[in-house]
C-alpha cells in the first residue's frame, strides 16, 4: 500500500517538475522575442539614421553644386567665400529650413518629425589640401545616427560653351556653300545658336555640309536652307528633325579677361609715328590706343600682341600669328573696335626662345577680343586656339583647321559670304582655355564616400 502511495505522489512532482520547465521555457522565448523585437528596432533606426545621412548629404551636395566663387579668391578664403555664397543662394530663394552658420557648420535640418529623423552637418577645409572641402553629415532616428564624410575638390569652371565648335548670340548666315568637319569625330563641329532676337536662327543659302548637332536656344526660331541639307551624315527633314534641337539649353557665353595679358607685353608700342609701310615681326608688342593702323606689310606675331582700345587694325596683307592677340574692351559695348585681317592668316604655337617663357602657360586660346569685331576678308588657314569676338565677319572662301570654338558675343548676325570650309580638331583641346579661368566650383569626389559612424 505505501509503494502505491509513493507512486501517485510520484506523479504529481513529476508534474510540477514538466510545468516549471515549460514556465521557464515561455519565460526564455518570450525574454527572447522581447529581445529580438528591440535589435530589429535598433536596426530600423539605425537605416532610418543611415537614410536621414543620405537624404542630407544629396541636399548640401546640391547646394555646394551651385557655389561659384571669383577665381581670385584665395585659398586662405575659401571656406569663408564658400559659406558666404551658400547663405546668399539660400536666402535668395526663400529657403528657410536649411542654413549654415559662419563656423561651416548646419543646424539640424527636420526630415520626418514622427519617427524624429532629422540630419546636420559640418564643412571644413582639409588642412593637408587646401583645396579640398570635407563635408560630414549626420542622420539621426531616434537614439541611432549615422555619418557619412565626402569631399568637394575646388577646380576651375568648366564652360558647356567651349563643348561647341561654333557658338553665337546672333544668328549664322551662310548665303554660299559652308563646310564644318570634325576632324575625327561629329560632335567637334556642334554648333550653338542662340538667336533671341532672330527669328531664323541658320540660313543658308547654298548647300549644308554640318558634321556636328545645331542647338538653337530660341525655341520659337526656325531654319532656312535653300539647298541640300547634310547634317551628321543625313539628308533633307531627317537631317533638321535628329541633328537641330530647338529651344536647347541656355549656355553662358563667359568674357575672357583680357587686362591680364598687358603684362606680358614687354616689346615696342605701336603708335601714330611707327612706320608700317613694310613687313614686320611684332614681338610681345602694344598698340596703343587711338593709334588705328594699318599694316602695308606681311606682319609676324609673336608672343602677344596687346590692342588697347579704342582702335581700328587693319591687317592689308598676310599674318603669321605665333602666340595671342589680346584687344580689352568691353563685349556689351564694343562700339567701332575693329581688327581686319585682308592676306591670309594663320596662328600657331608660340616661338621658341626666353622672352616667351612667362606667356608660354597661356595655352588654348588665339584670338581674345571680346571688345571687338573680327573680320577675315582674306582667306585663313588655321586658328591655334579660341577664337573670341564681339563680331565675327568672313567673306573669302576659305579652308582652316580651328583648334578651339569660334565665339561671337553679337545678338547681330555672324555672316559667312564666302564658301569657307572648317574642320575642328578637338584632340588637344584644352579644358580651360588662357583668359577663361574666371570662376572656381566644387566637385564632388564619389571616390571619398566613407560611413564614419
Amino acid at each position: 500500500m505505501q509503494s502505491r502511495a509513493f507512486r501517485k505522489g510520484s506523479a504529481l512532482i513529476l508534474c510540477t517538475i514538466f510545468l516549471v520547465v515549460f514556465m521557464a521555457l515561455a519565460v526564455g522565448v518570450a525574454s527572447m522575442s522581447g529581445g529580438n523585437l528591440q535589435i530589429a528596432n535598433n536596426q530600423h533606426q539605425a537605416n532610418q539614421a543611415f537614410a536621414s545621412a543620405e537624404s542630407g548629404l544629396e541636399v548640401v551636395r546640391y547646394w555646394l553644386s551651385r557655389v561659384r566663387l571669383p577665381s581670385s579668391t584665395p585659398a586662405a578664403q575659401y571656406l569663408t567665400a564658400v559659406i558666404l555664397n551658400v547663405q546668399e543662394d539660400l536666402l535668395t530663394n526663400g529657403v528657410s529650413n536649411l542654413a549654415i552658420n559662419s563656423d561651416g557648420s548646419i543646424p539640424p535640418v527636420a526630415i520626418e518629425t514622427i519617427n524624429g529623423q532629422s540630419f546636420s552637418g559640418h564643412i571644413s577645409m582639409d588642412p593637408c589640401e587646401p583645396t579640398v572641402l570635407c563635408v560630414y553629415v549626420t542622420g539621426s532616428s531616434g537614439e541611432a545616427a549615422r555619418t557619412i564624410r565626402v569631399e568637394f575638390t575646388i577646380e576651375p569652371y568648366h564652360f558647356p560653351i567651349f563643348n561647341y565648335g561654333v557658338a553665337t548670340k546672333g544668328a549664322l548666315q551662310f548665303p554660299q556653300n559652308p563646310t564644318l568637319r570634325g576632324a575625327v569625330e561629329n560632335w567637334e563641329a556642334d554648333i550653338y545658336v542662340e538667336s533671341a532676337g532672330s527669328i531664323t536662327a541658320i540660313e543658308v543659302g547654298g548647300n549644308t555640309n554640318f558634321d556636328g548637332n545645331i542647338d538653337i536656344g530660341n525655341a520659337l526660331a526656325t531654319v532656312d536652307f535653300h539647298g541640300d541639307v547634310n547634317i551628321a551624315g543625313q539628308h533633307g527633314q531627317p537631317a533638321i528633325d535628329n541633328h537641330i534641337t530647338f529651344g536647347a539649353d541656355p549656355v553662358e557665353f563667359p568674357v575672357p579677361e583680357t587686362e591680364p595679358f598687358f603684362d606680358y607685353a614687354t616689346g615696342p608700342v605701336i603708335n601714330k609715328t611707327t612706320n608700317l609701310s613694310s613687313s614686320m615681326t611684332l614681338v610681345n608688342a602694344v598698340i596703343a590706343a587711338g593709334t588705328n593702323p594699318t599694316f602695308l606689310g606681311n606682319a609676324t606675331i609673336q608672343g602677344i600682341l596687346f590692342i588697347k582700345q579704342p582702335n581700328q587694325v587693319t591687317f592689308t596683307r598676310n599674318v603669321s600669328l605665333q602666340g595671342i592677340i589680346v584687344a580689352d574692351g568691353d563685349a556689351n559695348q564694343p562700339g567701332t573696335n575693329q581688327v581686319s585681317f585682308a592676306g591670309n592668316f594663320a596662328s600657331g604655337p608660340y616661338p621658341p626662345g626666353t622672352q616667351f617663357d612667362e606667356i608660354r602657360k597661356e595655352i588654348g586660346s588665339s584670338i581674345l577680343a571680346p571688345g571687338f569685331g573680327v573680320s577675315f576678308t582674306g582667306n585663313f588657314s588655321s586658328v591655334n586656339g579660341v577664337m573670341v569676338a564681339s563680331s565675327l565677319y568672313f567673306s573669302s572662301n576659305a579652308s582652316a583647321v580651328v583648334k578651339g570654338t569660334m565665339i561671337s558675343y553679337s545678338p547681330a548676325a555672324t555672316r559667312v559670304d564666302g564658301n569657307i570650309s572648317m574642320t575642328f580638331d578637338r584632340a588637344a583641346m584644352v579644358e580651360i582655355p588662357a583668359g577663361f579661368d574666371l570662376l572656381r566650383v566644387l566637385t564632388y569626389k564619389p571616390s571619398s564616400y566613407s560611413v564614419v559612424l
